[in-house]
């Protein structure tokens, strides 16, 4: 979902303004430049997230087990998002709302809170918004190009998504159910990754670990953290023919 920054152009000057986390709830405003090595991924949320009777929006907290916390959305979509990307293993950070931009459009002063900032395991940065392909407005058009090119300038990446693919995400959504460690018991997991280490059928591998009411949930949470894998989930929904290998194995 990568899209590059591109540096054709040179952004407007950019401020960032963020929540301290402290007692009295402190904001801070400094030059995006200053801004470069921050961790955003701690950030608190620069506004609440905040459920309205009739509203469009479906606020709430996702529990993220790459870092252990809640983290907030403001849609289904945006929660989605979150899904896919705690089951990315390239992710080792993300926070919501991390922050406001704020820049003149030669007209009048503007703001944008990105939906989310996400740090990789490599150490580098991307700010994510989350928007369906018909439901950019031309004033979010507008906002989003002015935080791709603000990213360009630090050194971070942009990417704008919409509506993800809908077999894969129904796939992660199964796997999220056992993203908590507690799911993964021994001797089962060593059971699981023994029966696997030559490809085979999903549920005929969880019957051979043991009694499949004890292994199911096991495998699912293995191959949430990618130790173990299935094929062809991005086009097929799992099921017990499903192929599972150990991770760097082949169905081959």
């Amino acid at each position: 979902m990568s899209v590059s920054t591109g540096v054709e152009s040179t952004a407007p000057y950019v401020e960032v303004s963020c929540r301290v986390d402290d007692k009295r709830g402190s904001k801070r405003r400094r030059p995006l430049l200053d801004c470069a090595t921050a961790r955003f991924e701690d950030a608190v949320p620069v506004r609440p997230f905040r459920w309205s009777w009739g509203g469009r929006n479906f606020p709430g907290w996702y529990w993220a087990a790459t870092t252990g916390q809640h983290v907030g959305f403001e849609s289904w979509l945006e929660r989605d998002r979150l899904v896919l990307m705690d089951f990315d293993p390239a992710v080792v950070g993300m926070a919501s709302q991390p922050f406001w931009l704020h820049w003149h459009d030669g007209e009048r002063e503007r703001r944008h809170a990105p939906d989310f900032f996400v740090r990789r395991v490599d150490g580098s940065a991307v700010v994510v918004d989350v928007r369906a392909d018909d439901w950019i407005a031309p004033r979010d058009a507008e906002a989003f190009e002015l935080t791709r090119r603000a990213c360009a300038e630090v050194g971070w990446w942009f990417e704008r998504v919409g509506t993800p693919e809908a077999v894969l995400l129904a796939n992660v959504r199964w796997l999220s159910r056992y993203r908590h460690p507690r799911c993964r018991r021994e001797p089962v997991a060593a059971r699981l990754l023994e029966v696997f280490s030559q490809p085979g059928p999903l549920m005929a591998g969880a019957d051979a670990a043991g009694d499949r009411i004890a292994t199911l949930p096991v495998l699912f949470h293995l191959l949430w953290k990618h130790e173990l894998s299935a094929e062809q989930m991005d086009i097929e929904l799992l099921g017990p023919r499903t192929v599972v290998h150990r991770a760097g194995g082949s169905a081959g």
